[in-house]
């Protein structure tokens, strides 16, 4: 008799933490009673809908981006953006501020290491410690 073989890796749902926390966002605001799950399937559904129609990535094999793709994820955010905006939750300019300060700290986290993100107030905050401030 030979060894037994390793374990099989699990399956993995998601390729990125980023996909990971956008589709636990999802989550949590439908549980908070922000929207029903139904109405984010049919939201979402429609984005998918228009990025394949847009991106020509259907076919007669394959009509929707794999789940598992990135562009699976990306469409499940900008959904989720204009979900967001669409229920008052977040304005289109809130949304591209909070990107645009993601990105500086992503842009100035040391590879390998995590990224740091504070938001607007504590990322300010951090850089005007013991400067006076009470």
């Amino acid at each position: 008799m030979g060894e037994p073989a390793p374990p099989e890796e699990p399956e993995r749902v998601f390729c990125e933490p980023w996909q990971a926390h956008v589709f636990a966002f999802a989550m949590k605001l439908s549980q908070a009673g922000q929207f029903t799950w139904a109405e984010w399937g049919e939201h979402f559904g429609a984005h998918l809908k228009t990025a394949v129609a847009t991106n020509r990535s259907a076919d007669d094999h394959r009509p929707m981006p794999e789940v598992d793709s990135a562009s699976y994820y990306d469409v499940w955010l900008d959904a989720l953006e204009s979900l967001l905006i669409q229920r008052g939750l977040a304005s289109a300019d809130d949304l591209g501020q909070l990107k645009e300060a993601w990105t500086k700290a992503y842009l100035h986290t040391p590879y390998g290491m995590p990224v740091e993100f504070r938001g607007r107030d504590r990322a300010h905050d951090s850089h005007t410690q013991g400067a006076g401030r009470d």
